[in-house]
């Protein structure tokens, strides 16, 4: 199949041939996904964080690898401690920022050639507890300007740290 023909799939549709989504925005100048920069919390040689473009809840999001890993069971062990560090401390600022009582931390990174991530998906006081929280409906992302940068200058702090 052609490059151009490949643009026009859905990233499952490019999942169920091989081919990772995630990566392939990458290299196609975020042609899949769109421009993320209202969503993308932080970013360096080994991670990238960024609010999910459908969340489950209010302050869901993404923490994924750069380098093609298909599961956290390929990954380095650095890159595994180095996403749990971040987990942690964005567990820690949603709570603050986002008033949820509780943030899930999983992967599921299923498919034939699927890219490394977790997901952090806040829970709230109003919400029951439990593993429906990991498939409540999603929606769309509401770009919240000062819970963004409160949220990114949090992050960029913990990380000028560690």
């Amino acid at each position: 199949m052609e490059e151009k023909d490949l643009l026009k799939l859905s990233p499952g549709e490019l999942v169920d041939m091989g081919i990772c989504p995630t990566c392939f925005n990458r290299e196609h100048g975020d042609a899949l996904y769109g421009d993320n920069a209202d969503k993308l919390l932080y970013e360096d040689q080994d991670i990238e964080c960024f609010f999910v473009g459908n969340p489950r809840a209010d302050g869901h999001m993404c923490i994924a690898t750069i380098t093609h890993y298909h599961d956290m069971s390929e990954a380095p062990d650095s890159i595994n401690e180095k996403i749990v560090r971040f987990s942690k401390a964005f567990m820690c600022i949603l709570k603050e920022v986002y008033g949820c009582e509780r943030v899930y931390m999983c992967t599921m990174c299923d498919g034939p050639n699927n890219h490394y991530h977790i997901q952090l998906i806040p829970r709230y006081a109003f919400e029951k507890r439990g593993s429906r929280n990991f498939v409540k409906e999603r929606h769309d992302y509401i770009f919240d300007a000062e819970k963004f940068n409160k949220v990114k200058a949090m992050i960029a702090e913990y990380a000028s740290k560690n």
